[in-house]
């Protein structure tokens, strides 16, 4: 089975526990104005990879991941553009015995079988905003699949981080954090919340693809903006970090 992939890399601590093997798959139906990846928007962008190939390349450094408390992160763009080809990934190296992760923005949730979800050790639920008309603003789709998601993973019980990147004058607005805030509170099963600080280390490739960065002139937030945000969180219950 082959997938559009556009790279796989190695990271630690942002995309899941420990060291992760990271595939970035090809292909995103949303457009975040804060998108860190614009080379991954178009699956005909991607190169089409065999999953023996990739599963070929996790075994090179499995030992290592291992010992060093991660596994595999199936990322993107957006995996579940290719369910298939997540669902295959994630089972095998479910079946190899590394612990997997599946980082998606829920709004295709519903291509993510009972199957695949119980080969997926973690979800990695990116919620833009909780308001619809920002979550609209922010990434040109609707906020609502998401949350369906979110409820489903609740019902499976799955393990779930939740990342919501806070952008000064976007997503800030403390009705919109205190409202995403109690809805998570609400479901049980998510783990944390991962406050991520909106930044513009993307600028550069904007600038080699030709494209404008949307938020070039937006400072991030700084440390008591964070803090207020955290404390928010909290409030509700939430683990944040």
């Amino acid at each position: 089975m082959n997938g559009s992939v556009s790279s796989w890399d190695l990271s630690v601590g942002v995309d899941g526990p420990g060291t992760r093997f990271v595939v970035f798959t090809a292909g995103c139906p949303l457009r975040c104005r804060y998108c860190q990846n614009p080379e991954t928007w178009r699956m005909r962008d991607g190169r089409q990879v065999p999953a023996d190939e990739i599963m070929a390349e996790i075994g090179r450094y499995r030992r290592f991941i291992s010992v060093a408390g991660g596994g595999v992160t199936i990322s993107g763009g957006e995996p579940l553009l290719q369910p298939r080809f997540t669902a295959e990934l994630l089972r095998r190296c479910h079946d190899d015995g590394l612990h997997t992760a599946l980082d998606t923005s829920g709004l295709l949730g519903v291509r993510a079988t009972d199957a695949m979800l119980a080969d997926t050790d973690l979800v990695l639920l990116d919620i833009k905003s909780f308001d619809p008309a920002t979550y609209r603003r922010v990434t040109g789709g609707p906020v609502e699949p998401t949350l369906r998601f979110a409820r489903r993973l609740a019902d499976l019980g799955r393990p779930t981080w939740v990342r919501f990147v806070l952008v000064p004058g976007l997503t800030d607005a403390p009705a919109n954090v205190d409202a995403l805030a109690a809805f998570v509170a609400g479901l049980g099963n998510v783990e944390r919340v991962d406050v991520l600080p909106f930044h513009r280390m993307a600028t550069g490739k904007y600038d080699r693809l030709g494209l404008r960065f949307p938020l070039a002139d937006v400072e991030p937030p700084g440390q008591e903006q964070l803090d207020r945000v955290h404390a928010r969180f909290r409030a509700h219950g939430v683990v944040s970090v």
